[in-house]
């Protein structure tokens, strides 16, 4: 039986439909393929470039928990950037953040303490700003405190931006100094122990003039430093407490104890200094800005209108003074550059986004605002125009102290040997060793802990003999 031409047509036009269905199969695949890649690359998208960078923040102590009220503002400003804080106990402070250099896990912003740069710019864990800096007015920069700016310039470049400063002078008791015929602070350091004097004769036996927590290093290095002690010698490789200029500090420091003017106590074997204070035990004590608030919360309500606070003295016979700011005529003797900055991760992918919020955070107006949230005193000195600031009677010795402070050698090693400074002033105090014997073995201690130091000089200069780099701390004169 032969195919008929109906039969033909049906088959012909069933292979034409076979063939279109499976074209229009084929290009339904490619369809469904391209809307597939299109929505992945969406996602991508939406993950990568639409999602906020992170900026990873570690801040200390309470600075870590009142910061974050300032952040909505920079999120708001930079919606492109979310910051995540992590609050670090300033006990555990120094030892996490060498922890997260070890396993390469630092953070894009941190705060450290000044004393800290010298090591963290030696580990080179830190990005030097001066490039970033180069895009700043140059009235900026000189809005810093000088001296507190020095502590974060290292070799000739700036490693970090002070975020908030601190420094030590005197609190007092004012109604006990006008007892004595004083109704205004003394300038020199011979005025003072008259005034000192006259306060341990005037109480009652166990009345003290000055609390001075014999295990601290501060008040000796800031009497050398007044002297013009350099504390260590060529280039920061050896100590140099037996030079006669750091000895006739140390003298006068003892002076205090010798004359029954401070009690041979340390911190530890003090009960409650606050109580201590308001009864009168003594009248004058060394601190930092951080005992404003403190000293407003602990002492009772009647004793608010009988302290003050006053830079410290210069020493009649040294010219290492400075006026306390433009058109004053108060003298300021030299105290310690202190405080806290923030640096930026040299390894970090985020350091832009970071920079941005390093930035914000050391503006005036936000400097203000933080010292609203903390006590903490500005490092910039036009946030002190607020009234805030210019207000509080208090702060203002700060404010005029902070135009005379010097930084401590340079150094990573500087926490260690200032703790060894403490021990054998201790030792002294204590009448367990000479002034000779302890000064001799605090150049010998300081000797040991900087071998390392003078091993890496050594070997940096028999590298490049005729050009040899220069190692933290090492570019500024000593």
């Amino acid at each position: 039986m032969g195919i008929t031409l109906v039969d033909f047509k049906v088959f012909t036009q069933n292979r034409i439909d076979y063939r279109y269905t499976m074209r229009m199969s084929s290009l339904l695949r490619l369809l469904y393929l391209l809307i597939f890649l299109i929505a992945l690359w969406l996602t991508g998208c939406d993950s990568t470039a639409d999602r906020p960078i992170e900026v990873e923040f570690w801040a200390m102590g309470q600075e870590g928990e009142q910061v974050k009220a300032l952040l909505p503002e920079f999120e708001r400003r930079h919606p492109d950037i979310r910051v995540r804080v992590q609050q670090i106990p300033w006990s555990a402070a120094h030892e996490k953040l060498l922890t997260a250099y070890a396993g390469d896990a630092m953070p894009d912003l941190f705060q450290l303490g000044n004393t800290w740069i010298p090591e963290f710019v030696a580990l080179r864990a830190i990005e030097p700003l001066d490039r970033r800096l180069k895009a700043w007015p140059d009235t900026a920069l000189a809005d810093y405190f000088p001296g507190i700016l020095a502590t974060n310039r290292l070799d000739d470049q700036i490693w970090a931006l002070p975020w908030y400063v601190d420094t030590r002078l005197f609190f007092y008791r004012t109604d006990l100094l006008s007892d004595v015929g004083f109704t205004e602070p003394p300038t020199t350091w011979d005025d003072w122990l008259q005034v000192m004097s006259r306060l341990k004769t005037s109480g009652a036996a166990e009345r003290y003039a000055i609390l001075l927590p014999i295990n601290e290093w501060q008040l000796p290095v800031i009497l050398a430093l007044q002297h013009g002690a350099t504390l260590l010698r060529d280039r920061n490789r050896y100590g140099n407490f037996q030079d006669p200029r750091f000895r006739m500090a140390f003298t006068f420091y003892l002076r205090f104890f010798e004359q029954d003017l401070a009690p041979p106590a340390s911190n530890s074997q003090m009960t409650n200094l606050y109580q201590n204070f308001a009864n009168g035990a003594f009248a004058v004590y060394v601190s930092g800005p951080w005992n404003i608030g403190e000293f407003g919360r602990r002492l009772p309500t009647a004793m608010q209108s009988k302290w003050m606070t006053a830079a410290l003295p210069e020493f009649a016979d040294f010219s290492l003074h400075s006026r306390a700011g433009e058109g004053s005529e108060v003298r300021v003797g030299a105290s310690l550059a202190g405080g806290a900055s923030l640096a930026l991760s040299r390894t970090s992918p985020s350091r832009d986004a970071a920079w941005k919020l390093l930035e914000y955070l050391v503006q005036p107006k936000q400097q203000t605002q933080f010292y609203r949230l903390t006590g903490d005193l500005p490092a910039r000195q036009s946030a002190w125009h607020d009234p805030v600031l210019s207000g509080n009677r208090y702060a203002q010795a700060f404010r005029e102290q902070l135009q005379n402070v010097q930084a401590t050698p340079p150094i990573p090693e500087w926490e260690r040997i200032a703790n060894r400074i403490a021990y054998y002033a201790e030792q002294v105090v204590r009448q367990q060793m000479g002034v000779d014997e302890a000064l001799a073995a605090l150049d010998r201690d300081t000797d040991w802990i900087l071998e390392k130091r003078r091993w890496l000089l050594e070997r940096e200069r028999r590298r490049s003999p005729s050009v040899s780099p220069p190692l933290t701390g090492e570019g500024r004169e000593q």
